[in-house]
């Protein structure tokens, strides 16, 4: 008859041989099985507003959209990229600041429905912010330095909504608040259902434990 720690040492190394054939995933599978995942989605956000104010920059070089432009249109452009990028900022420290919430959501049962609904919330709120603050600031900047010949210059850089500059002043920070209510209203919805099915398990754990 075999020793039996003998037949112990070739029980563990099969079950070793096992879970690194078999289980040489799973780091992977608890990755995305937990709130981890959606890290990134708010540090890929968060990243993208960085990259925002130099994307602006290469487009208006790489075509040349100022290249026969007066010194109006420059400094007004200089302004308004400084705008750009203060808003971008300002969308980074959004994304970057919410996504500590996903520790706080990842120990519920259901975690992946208030996990979409506060990205969809944080979302809503960083595009009406972009809207309101750069609508309002290029706004400014093109009634000042431009004037009525700022729906052009403005038209050929890609920034359509400073149409009619001076409207846009108040145009742009409204609709930047509807959004952000809107989908802050949906995101609370979505979070209602979420509750409930978290909620209502809690309840019934503690009902079997009683």
């Amino acid at each position: 008859m075999e020793d039996p720690k003998t037949e112990d040492k070739k029980k563990r190394h099969y079950q070793s041989d096992d879970s690194l054939f078999f289980n040489f995933a799973a780091p992977y599978f608890d990755f995305i099985g937990k709130g981890k995942l959606y890290y990134l989605v708010y540090i890929v956000m968060a990243l993208l507003n960085l990259v925002i104010p130099f994307a602006v920059i290469f487009v208006v070089v790489y075509w040349g959209f100022l290249q026969y432009s007066g010194t109006r249109a420059v400094i007004a452009f200089i302004f308004s990229w400084l705008i750009i990028a203060f808003a971008s900022w300002i969308g980074f420290q959004l994304w970057w600041y919410r996504k500590s919430r996903v520790k706080n959501m990842e120990k519920a049962e259901f975690i992946a429905t208030p996990i979409i609904s506060d990205i969809f919330q944080t979302f809503g709120e960083w595009l009406g912010t972009l809207i309101g603050i750069i609508g309002a600031g290029v706004g400014i900047v093109a009634t000042i330095f431009l004037g009525d010949t700022a729906n052009s210059v403005f038209s050929e850089i890609g920034i359509t909504f400073t149409d009619f500059a001076p409207l846009i002043i108040i145009i742009g920070p409204v609709i930047g608040f509807l959004i952000i209510v809107l989908f802050r209203f949906i995101a609370e919805q979505i979070r209602i259902f979420a509750a409930i099915a978290n909620n209502t398990k809690e309840i019934a754990e503690n009902s079997k434990k009683s």
